[in-house]
């Protein structure tokens, strides 16, 4: 006979390996937050602005072609401040003890659709030499920038400072906390029903009657030999006294 899954089976299967979806989820969430609290390190981040723009007198106007070719420049400037013509210098000015690629890894470089600022934006364990390296690679542009490609149209609008109470960007804890809860129990759920769909044992009528394909003429229950002797002796009687009377014993 073709067995059929109800939405009742599910929720009774989910209700009986609750404690198991319980457990694991708490496992996961435990585990996350261990993680990202005592053994994932703090990455901080720090950004600097650039403009692109031409530089003008005050009897100067702006004009669009002038804009447009600022706003096509970007692109390549994007690229120019992740180079090594730029980070070297930097690794060099800052004496840091990393390669290029690995200072690259570190550098995001974003600008705003149709718009002339840049950000540069740095990720380091520490703050402040994150700061420190986004100011570097600001100034060390706006200083190559004019031998690389014979133009002086880059000024730095916003320097990268460090706050009061600088806070890390990475790792989230509570967000990987739910995460890990959603996962969690996921997984509970696709465990829970794998081991009922593995589960072949006969344990009800229904069963046997899904199994041999024949209707049950009858069923055997079980009984406590033990429990129904001490509820037949807790179970009052009465006797019958010489005038006929009830007397509960």
């Amino acid at each position: 006979m073709e067995e059929t899954i109800t939405l009742k089976d599910l929720f009774l299967t989910l209700k009986k390996r609750l404690s198991l979806i319980i457990i694991i989820a708490a496992i996961a969430t435990a585990t996350s937050g261990i993680v990202s609290y005592f053994l994932l390190t703090p990455i901080y981040q720090s950004s600097t602005q650039i403009l692109v723009n031409q530089s003008k007198s005050q009897e100067q106007v702006y004009n669009y072609n002038e804009v447009q070719t600022n706003l096509q420049l970007i692109n390549t400037y994007n690229v120019i401040i992740k180079s090594p013509a730029i980070l070297d210098k930097v690794i060099e000015k800052e004496k840091l003890e990393m390669s290029t690629g690995a200072l690259n890894e570190l550098v995001t470089v974003t600008s705003e659709q149709n718009s002339q600022v840049v950000n540069i934006a740095v990720q380091n364990e520490d703050p402040q030499k994150a700061a420190n390296i986004a100011n570097s690679i600001a100034v060390t542009f706006q200083e190559e920038i004019s031998k690389i490609m014979n133009v002086d149209n880059v000024s730095i609008l916003t320097q990268a400072q460090l706050g009061e109470d600088p806070s890390p960007i990475k790792p989230k804890p509570l967000v990987n906390m739910v995460i890990a809860l959603i996962v969690g129990l996921m997984a509970g759920m696709g465990l829970a029903f794998l081991l009922e769909y593995l589960d072949n044992t006969l344990k009800s009528e229904q069963d046997i009657e899904s199994y041999v394909g024949l209707p049950v003429l009858g069923a055997i229950t079980t009984i406590n030999v033990e429990e129904e002797a001490k509820a037949n002796f807790n179970t009052p009687t009465t006797t019958i006294g010489t005038r006929g009377e009830s007397i509960g014993s």
